[in-house]
């Protein structure tokens, strides 16, 4: 197509009184289908041919290309930006913004399956946009969440023309490392996000029963019963949405279906434009892992920058000062600090990308939320004060830290020094029945049955699935090991991977192994068993311990070596607080629960109690490694 079909856009409507115009496109699909978006323009001119060319700014989503969403918060103090209001700001610093509805989705046409088709869409819908004598052949793609993820999809397409990408909250560098499963678990995030967009969907705006049915579905009831069979879950009545939900459930290995380039950035980065790249995130965020390895890998193989920027908040919140329970004080929100404002944040971003302006000159490559530092009390919101501050650096993990090993010890210590015992370990029954309980940490999608966020571990509550009364600190659970440092004497600074090495047996042909760093503060008036604040955590499937392509199940009583990563974070520990790591075999509902059979989660229908054992001793010397600013002498 060499130029503009009029068949595939609508009259011209104008907004705000004239200053904004906006025109329905119908873009065509190499299988045939046509996805609906909307061009906005500041040219008046009823003729789309009149327009000048311009870099086209895309945003795909399969949230209603016209809907308003708590990501796009510009500013805190400001209400939330409407659609046209977003677009306007870019189309007076002279560009056309296209905003557009995936497949199967609001408007456009064909059939929704989450994630997998993004890449070809994404690929078609920039190759057609640089046909149009209104695009100047550069397109920027940008967007949060879901927006993100059709960003590298589309660019491990080697989608040409794709002059620049600014990457929010997403991204796959590996959907089965973050996003789908992590260390073999499946993130059942997934099952949250399915229900609320099932009741959203096309199918459901046309049945008033299926909408009906979907509204009254018990979440809470449900993921008390599972695994989920076919025809036997809440989305029974929508096929394409219960399809695509369990077949992702039950691909639990690394096959072909995590390495197609839609969810597979690591293995097509080769393919991705040599453009200048912008990879935001935050600690609370699901995507750590994903944002900082697009970023450190487009780094280091293409010429043109990439940008990393990593907040204290939780998914997309880069306005809010806080995250669950914990407030990082006013120097926390993007706006106010890095920028004026979020869209002026991304229209000088932009500007520098496509050469406008030298100003990301002055960028640094990293900027990232140095999270602590506060006192420690309750704010008049009844959160934490934990405080923080922004910082530099040209690298990551930061230039002055280095790698430290923190080695266990059966009495709950955290040392540098290694063990010299030569028989150490503690052993605890994990009953899948009766999971840990997830409080907090790197979710998003999750509600009603879990939020994201930091809370104190030592005080569960009503709001926590699977929490009892009387609500003890989830370390007192008998299948939680808890190993603390002394109280610091000096404050340590945190920031870079997070992983423990354990040296594991289990009396189970399968099972799982948790972690979970907490920031341990000293009491105080307002906290007097002190607060015990999750960082990050992570998770391992015992069956991937040599191959994530060829699960083998494990022989009871033997001793195997195993690494659970968690993703990277940022932390200043004060002098008086403690750094704390708690094992265990299950953080339920993060993570799908593993019932020790040996069968496949999602089509078991048996559990049973395995003793799980983590050895302690100088041949088998399970620790925690954690980058250090100073490296061991941080320590003091």
């Amino acid at each position: 197509m060499t130029s503009y079909d009029t068949s595939h856009a609508g009259r011209p409507e104008p907004l705000q009184g004239g200053a904004l115009w906006r025109r329905t496109l119908r873009i065509p699909m190499r299988d045939g289908p046509r996805l609906a978006a909307d061009l906005y323009s500041a040219s008046p001119e009823p003729e789309t041919t009149a327009l000048p060319a311009l870099p086209v700014l895309l945003e795909r989503t399969p949230y209603g290309r016209r809907a308003q969403r708590g990501s796009d918060q510009d500013r805190a103090d400001a209400p939330l930006p409407r659609p046209e209001d977003i677009a306007r700001h870019f189309t007076d610093a002279r560009y056309h913004v296209v905003r557009q509805d995936c497949r199967g989705r609001g408007d456009s046409e064909g059939r929704f399956v989450k994630y997998l088709g993004e890449g070809s869409d994404g690929a078609d819908t920039v190759a057609w946009l640089r046909e149009q004598p209104w695009c100047d052949g550069r397109v920027v793609m940008t967007g949060v969440s879901y927006s993100a993820h059709c960003q590298a999809a589309a660019a491990a397409e080697g989608t040409e023309g794709l002059a620049a990408m600014f990457q929010d909250s997403g991204g796959f560098s590996s959907a089965y490392d973050a996003g789908l499963r992590m260390g073999g678990a499946f993130e059942l995030k997934q099952v949250t996000w399915a229900l609320r967009h099932a009741l959203q969907s096309p199918e459901a705006a046309a049945d008033p029963v299926l909408s009906e049915a979907l509204l009254r579905v018990d979440v809470t009831g449900w993921f008390g019963a599972m695994p989920w069979r076919p025809g036997c879950t809440p989305l029974r009545h929508l096929p394409a949405y219960e399809n695509y939900l369990l077949e992702q459930w039950r691909q639990d290995t690394f096959g072909d279906y995590y390495r197609t380039p839609a969810i597979y950035g690591r293995g097509f980065y080769h393919r991705f434009p040599d453009a200048p790249s912008l990879h935001m995130g935050s600690w609370y965020d699901p995507y750590v892992r994903s944002t900082i390895e697009n970023f450190t890998a487009l780094r280091e193989l293409k010429s043109a920058p990439s940008y990393l920027v990593m907040g204290p908040w939780t998914h997309g919140h880069r306005c809010e000062t806080y995250a669950g329970d914990v407030d990082f004080g006013p120097r926390a929100t993007l706006d106010g600090n890095l920028a004026p404002s979020y869209l002026e944040f991304r229209r000088r971003w932009f500007d520098g990308a496509l050469g406008r302006e030298t100003g990301n000159g002055d960028l640094p490559a990293v900027q990232y939320f140095l999270m602590g530092g506060g006192d420690g009390r309750r704010d008049a919101a009844g959160r934490m004060r934990h405080g923080g501050a922004w910082r530099t650096d040209t690298n990551w993990p930061p230039r002055q830290t280095a790698p430290v090993n923190l080695y266990f010890t059966t009495d709950g210590t955290l040392t540098t020094i290694p063990p010299t015992v030569t028989d150490a370990s503690v052993t605890y029954d994990f009953d899948p029945r009766d999971p840990v309980p997830t409080m907090g940490g790197q979710v998003t999608s999750g509600e009603p049955v879990m939020t994201g966020g930091a809370y104190d571990q030592n005080a569960p509550d009503a709001r926590v699935h699977g929490a009892r009364e009387p609500y003890l600190p989830l370390d007192s659970r008998p299948d939680v090991i808890s190993l603390t440092t002394p109280p610091l004497e000096r404050d340590v600074v945190l920031a870079g991977p997070v992983s423990a090495r354990l040296h594991i047996s289990t009396s189970a042909p399968d099972t799982d192994f948790t972690i979970k760093l907490i920031d341990v503060h000293p009491p105080n008036a307002d906290y007097p068993h002190g607060f015990a604040m999750n960082l990050t955590d992570g998770i391992v499937r015992c069956r991937f311990h040599r191959s994530w392509e060829t699960p083998e199940l494990l022989t009871p009583g033997m001793t195997y070596e195993i690494e659970v990563t968690a993703p990277d974070t940022a932390n200043l520990f004060t002098a008086g607080h403690r750094i704390r790591l708690d094992l265990s075999s299950s953080n339920f509902p993060r993570f799908d629960v593993n019932n020790n059979t040996g069968e496949p989660e999602a089509a078991a229908r048996r559990t049973a109690v395995a003793t799980n054992t983590v050895h302690m001793d100088a041949g088998r010397p399970s620790h925690l490694r954690v980058w250090l600013e100073g490296g061991a002498d941080g320590l003091g």
